[in-house]
């Protein structure tokens, strides 16, 4: 398989009054067709900016800095970071090629159309029918999704459903153009465990039957474990992991991945005992770091940590770190 996504020293920047800082810095990320990654890591570390990156999404005062962002389709390859935000080959990509949900479906859908007038929105903006086809593909794509009475809830406008609801309308909306690419940014925030269940099975049954690539952003790392084949970790704005599933589980080598997996509870954690919890945050944007950004939090630092930053560098094959104490 060929990797139909290649994200190669990408670097998004916001400007700001109190300075400049790169919210994603110098990472590389691959996807192949109808495979599933995960990235994972904590609040401010650079997944969502990621994803709006890929999709040419990022407003001012946010720019792409620098890199690339090949997106690779019928044997022809595109840079995204090469075309206009609101160009007609942009638009052209977005959404049709490369379709995201986003973490929050109130926000996202408008308040003041019925679901029904915004997927076919969607549907008639990228392929060119009527708005009567388009109308039927929506009571298609609605079946497809899991809501109930289709033609009910396409008169209804967002307030009106569930949040699993809006979330399976987002996910229709996503799908409408058998995209490509599909980057899902927390799809299951907000919902209860059923509900996860539900949306995510219903994320990996359209990968089947339309072989898309699947871009999983999330802090779940059960989630992680049930729907992903390669986990990127990302830490900062940087990837400081990037391996296989079993890997990640199996044989965790940066110790900001450590910590993370030894704060999910267990079926042998012992409830007397405190839980264990990666001390400190995520340092702040505008904090200047010379060496390791997860220095002041790691259990296993080094002097070298202090004042000299790590590399991706190759374990094996199949696994990658940032740490210097693979080095």
């Amino acid at each position: 398989m060929t990797n139909i996504l290649e994200i190669q020293n990408l670097r998004t920047e916001f400007v700001t009054k109190n300075g400049k800082f790169f919210a994603v810095n110098n990472i590389d990320l691959y996807i192949k067709s109808n495979q599933i990654i995960g990235i994972v890591g904590e609040s401010g570390c650079g997944k969502s900016v990621t994803a709006l990156s890929i999709m040419n999404l990022i407003d001012l005062p946010g720019r792409i800095n620098s890199g690339n962002i090949y997106f690779k389709k019928n044997d022809k390859v595109i840079d995204i970071t090469e075309l206009g935000k609101m160009s007609k080959k942009m638009r052209s990509i977005r959404g049709k090629e490369i379709s995201m949900i986003f973490q929050d479906p109130m926000s996202s859908l408008n308040p003041v159309l019925t679901i029904g007038d915004q997927v076919i929105e969607t549907i008639r903006l990228h392929k060119k029918i009527t708005k009567r086809n388009a109308y039927l593909e929506t009571i298609d794509l609605l079946n497809n999704v899991g809501l109930p009475s289709p033609k009910k809830t396409i008169k209804n406008y967002p307030h009106q459903l569930s949040g699993g609801m809006r979330q399976r309308i987002m996910i229709a909306i996503a799908l409408s153009c058998n995209p490509s690419v599909l980057i899902a940014d927390e799809p299951t925030t907000a919902l209860d465990v059923t509900i996860q269940a539900q949306v995510l099975n219903l994320i990996l049954e359209m990968k089947e039957k339309y072989q898309t690539a699947i871009m999983l952003i999330t802090h779940d790392m059960g989630i992680i474990a049930n729907f992903v084949q390669i986990v990127y970790v990302m830490y900062h704005g940087k990837v400081v992991e990037c391996t296989t599933v079993e890997n990640i589980f199996n044989n965790p080598k940066h110790p900001y991945t450590i910590g993370l997996l030894e704060s999910i509870p267990t079926l042998e954690y012992d409830k007397n005992q405190p839980l264990k919890q990666i001390n400190g945050s995520v340092p702040t944007s505008f904090e200047k770091i010379n060496g390791c950004s997860f220095y002041k939090r790691c259990n296993y630092a080094k002097d070298i940590c202090k004042n000299n930053s790590p590399s991706l560098l190759n374990i094996n094959p199949y696994h990658q770190v940032s740490c210097w104490l693979h080095s």
